[in-house]
């Protein structure tokens, strides 16, 4: 995966809270007793985080960049829609401009620049969305993966990962059967 750069912010315009959550004074966080934040996450400016639907948890060391929307799933029904909870793992770094409506995020997950990740959308641990990727809702993506497109996909399983997966899982199946 590619680096991240450092972060650098002006104290002056951050709250920050007993457990090292950095939230930006010009976010929105709506319905703030419903969103749990595990803490040293940062929230920067202009994000709106939508705890007025449905409980929002977020895992520890996560970043959302500017002008991210985080809101929770629904589900339309004949009387109306309802909202459910989202849970956002560990290390989950939104990139800037993204409106992310998933079901859960798993940890070590990163969304590119731009992207719309769709309402009930379920994102494992360990995969990375590319910029200007949209997910359809309801898509599922499984770990150690690479989607982009303007329907999402899967591109690669990323190279860094092969040796470790073919290290720790050839012949697992032979393991399994043998007695």
């Amino acid at each position: 995966m590619n680096k991240l750069g450092e972060l650098l912010y002006n104290k002056s315009e951050y709250m920050e809270t007993a457990s090292g959550n950095k939230v930006s004074c010009q976010s929105e966080l709506c319905g703030s007793q419903n969103i749990v934040l595990s803490g040293k996450t940062i929230v920067i400016n202009d994000c709106i985080i939508r705890g007025d639907l449905a409980n929002l948890r977020v895992g520890r060391h996560c970043v959302e960049k500017s002008r991210s929307v985080i809101r929770p799933p629904f589900k339309k029904f004949s009387k109306g829609i309802a909202f459910f909870p989202l849970h956002i793992g560990d290390h989950v770094f939104i990139e800037e401009d993204c409106v992310v409506n998933a079901a859960q995020i798993g940890s070590y997950v990163h969304v590119g620049k731009n992207c719309v990740i769709g309402h009930q959308c379920v994102l494992k641990d360990c995969c990375k969305i590319l910029d200007n990727t949209v997910l359809p809702p309801e898509t599922g993506v499984p770990p150690f993966t690479v989607f982009s497109g303007s329907l999402g996909c899967p591109q690669a399983i990323e190279r860094t990962w092969k040796p470790m997966l073919r290290a720790n899982f050839s012949g697992l199946g032979e393991k399994l059967f043998m007695k």
